[in-house]
């Protein structure tokens, strides 16, 4: 046969191959080796043979055996395609020179009203009328899909969607091209390396998506997708409620922007890198404005960027233009916790907001216990009932009221207190209903200390911190016949201290480059009223047979999707504002500050929380709009900064795309354009040595005006800040400045605090804008 088939007649024969049956399926190739997996290749572009019309064909012809092994192929944020292959054959593409980088597909997790005041968003003015609500912004959300029908996506008096989408609208079960509108622009679904790996044999394999309980289409089945969809961008909704909880208006943070949904989790099962990869690809060239993926890992270990396929879309969709805003986990109170810390992605942690839904248990001697639930069943109506514990018999089972772990002898009739953790905490009541309890009261362990979250319990529930769980246990060891009641209090408004940093938020420091601070800020990510879908009740339990249009839901999932509203706003607002611009405008007017004018504490602990903990602060909207000074960043300074990290030029091109060459002269990685700062010391220097960090600001407000720095030095006596220049002038023609920090440490006498860290700042004020930095001064090992 000729090696130079054209196009056409080359994909013919390849189509009577696959047709004759000449091709292997994915079935036989996994029938005849049982470790077949899928991977992600990074292919560098340019070394493809003119021969071949299409990347494809050079994949098919060249990297695999079958054009049926191919599940996506990528060529906008990433260059490359995914497959399946065994072991042995991926690791021997590793020798071919065109491949850049072989990555094993991984599963990710979900991160899983009133927050728009609480953000400082007011109508008639500020960034909700100067960005007409965000109209003309398209928001992509990688997510579980979407319940179309909700009202938070109505799109009456909506214009029509901008000229720049270039999307579909993909149909499938239960999906059709009528779901989508003037408000849900496009929809797609993500499912070939979901499939591939429920194919292939392992813990979670054995056959593919789950169709009784799963759409194979972008509508909703899991709930957190509509959740998200509604918290960034959704109308206005009126009457809104969960069961009676959190009654009032819903709306998004960019209540007018468009949404552009892209389902890559499914439910059960999670979310791979493959696809989450392709959804990458497509909304960049779809021409979304600002992605926002509530994904991650779960552990808080940060694999390399250049390992990492959410870090490299995320490049990808940041040097075109678009932000994008990530959840920071759900790993805290342990430091290092924290997911998602490509300097390129805006990370997210939680914080609480103004509104609580407290319960109260009372005991048989009197005592009240103050605590949180969204049940809205039939009260107890203060009737006493015997309380138990029943992990006083020292089994871990019981004491975490696991399945068929309960004795309906020794329950029945009983309010049960079950500890946190193991297992959903809304799946422990149902493990007490079904054994005869009538109530039950979830404990904190020491790991969660005081953070709490409310449920839409299944029996009456209320949920307690640590040192109350510890009082309550106490109370049934002391007592002949201990007793107790819960009490509802309902929704209560106005609750201070708020924000509080929630206890599960993902912390500092960051474990893959401590020189960028990470998270980078926080949002309200504690009980949040959002739209839900039809297809499960508000717990997510398959036993749960309620429907409600709202659902009260936490996590960095939730604080994630406020700041990409957030971000759309300042996107129409500024619409030539870079990713990295929004960023700094969002972090540099956060706050520090609670609502009784104090330091932000930490839920788990109740002592004040640190930069570790919230960033750069609390999201600000009706600062952000006008924030006086950005830092930018390009895509030459990112370059330097995975310079800056050792990578050679064959690694970085697997995060960038293009080719890259590295500067003579090693950059520092400290030295990103960042609008925090961070100083790291060695352990092994001995006496006092200092560190100079270059940040260059960019004038955004009046032409003519003179900043001048404050400094809060941390408080250390072995640390000193010195800022030089003091003095930013800028003018019509001057419109960026640099400084330099220089941080000294007595490594000596240097005294850190528990995180390891000492913190302070750098504020730029003119007088009417204050341009806020955090600084961290750290020590760590040699690497």
């Amino acid at each position: 046969m000729a090696s130079f088939l054209s196009g056409s007649t080359l994909l013919q024969f390849l189509l009577f191959l696959f047709l004759s049956g000449s091709f292997l399926t994915i079935q036989s190739l996994i029938s005849t080796d049982q470790t077949v997996k899928t991977y992600i290749i990074r292919i560098d572009s340019q070394s493809k043979p003119s021969i071949f019309p299409t990347h494809f064909h050079w994949y098919i012809s060249e990297f695999v055996s079958s054009p049926i092994q191919i599940l996506h192929t990528y060529d906008t944020v990433f260059h490359g395609f995914s497959a399946t292959l065994s072991p042995d054959r991926a690791a021997s593409l590793t020798d071919n020179p065109a491949v850049l980088a072989v990555i094993e597909d991984q599963r990710r997790e979900l991160h899983t009203t009133r927050s728009p005041q609480f953000l400082g968003l007011r109508n008639q003015r500020g960034l909700w009328s100067e960005s007409d609500y965000g109209s003309d912004v398209i928001v992509g959300i990688f997510d579980t899909g979407i319940w179309p029908e909700r009202r938070s996506f109505s799109d009456l008096n909506i214009g029509p969607v901008p000229s720049k989408w270039k999307g579909v609208c993909q149909t499938g079960v239960k999906f059709t091209a009528k779901n989508c509108n003037k408000k849900i622009v496009g929809a797609r679904f993500f499912s070939k390396g979901h499939e591939a790996a429920l194919r292939a044999p392992g813990p979670i394999g054995g056959g593919g998506i789950n169709e009784t309980i799963e759409f194979m289409s972008p509508r909703d089945a899991d709930g957190h997708g509509t959740h998200t969809a509604s918290t960034a961008a959704g109308r206005y909704a009126f009457r809104a409620s969960m069961e009676g909880y959190a009654a009032g208006v819903a709306k998004g943070v960019a209540p007018k922007s468009r949404l552009a949904v892209y389902k890559v989790c499914w439910k059960n099962s999670g979310c791979f890198d493959s696809d989450i990869l392709a959804a990458f690809d497509a909304a960049v060239n779809d021409g979304v404005d600002v992605i926002s993926i509530s994904i991650g890992g779960g552990d808080g270990i940060s694999s390399p960027y250049y390992l990492d396929p959410i870090a490299i879309g995320s490049y990808g969709a940041a040097s075109r233009g678009v932000l994008v805003s990530s959840s920071a986990g759900n790993g805290g109170p342990n430091g290092m916790s924290v997911t998602n810390v490509a300097p390129w992605i805006v990370s997210v942690g939680a914080g609480t907001i103004d509104r609580n839904f407290p319960a109260e248990v009372i005991l048989g001697d009197g005592r009240r216990l103050s605590g949180v639930s969204l049940y809205a069943g039939a009260p107890l109506v203060g009737k006493m009932y015997p309380i138990v514990y029943p992990g006083k018999s020292g089994i871990l089972s019981a004491s975490l009221c696991m399945e068929n772990s309960l004795d309906p002898n020794q329950v029945r009739g009983k309010i049960v207190i079950c500890d946190r953790g193991s297992s959903p905490r809304v799946a422990k009541g149902l493990v007490v209903k079904k054994a005869g309890g009538v109530g039950m009261v979830l404990a904190n362990g020491i790991s969660n200390g005081e953070g709490l979250v409310g449920d839409a319990h299944l029996l009456p529930a209320c949920a307690l911190g640590s040192d109350e769980g510890d009082a309550i246990k106490k109370y049934i060891s002391s007592g002949r016949n201990p007793t107790a009641t819960i009490d509802f209090k309902g929704t209560i408004l106005g609750i201070k201290p708020a924000p509080v940093v929630a206890s599960f938020s993902g912390r500092g420091p960051n474990g893959l480059n401590p020189e960028i601070l990470k998270p980078d800020l926080i949002a309200p990510g504690v009980n949040i009223l959002a739209a839900w879908t039809d297809a499960v009740g508000p717990t997510g339990l398959d036993s749960d047979i309620r429907k409600t249009e709202f659902n009260i839901v936490s996590g960095t999932s939730m604080s994630c999707p406020h700041v990409s509203g957030a971000a759309a706003l300042l996107k129409s607002a500024h619409p030539d504002w870079s990713p990295a611009a929004i960023r700094s405008a969002l972090m540099t007017t956060a706050s520090v500050i609670n609502n009784v004018n104090q330091s932000m504490t930490d839920e788990s602990t109740g002592k004040p929380s640190t930069p570790y903990d919230y960033g750069a602060g609390h999201i600000n909207l009706d600062r952000a709009m006008d924030p006086g000074l950005v830092y930018d960043i390009t895509n030459n300074d990112y370059i330097n900064f995975l310079c800056g990290n050792g990578y050679g030029p064959k690694l970085i091109q697997v995060i960038t795309r293009s080719p890259v060459s590295c500067p003579v002269r090693k950059p520092k990685p400290e030295n990103l354009n960042y609008p925090s700062i961070a100083a790291l010391f060695s352990t092994a220097s001995r006496g006092v040595t200092s560190k100079a960090i270059i940040r260059t600001v960019t004038n955004v407000g009046k032409p003519n005006a003179v900043y001048r720095a404050k400094i809060e030095s941390p408080p250390s006596k072995g640390v000193t800040v010195v800022v030089k220049p003091a003095k930013l002038a800028f003018t019509e023609a001057v419109k960026k400045r640099s400084y330099v920090v220089t941080v000294t440490a007595d490594t000596k006498n240097l005294v850190l605090d528990n995180s390891g860290a000492v913190f302070g700042s750098i504020s730029w004020s003119d007088g009417k804008h204050v341009v806020r930095s955090p600084i961290v001064v750290t020590q760590l090992d040699p690497l």
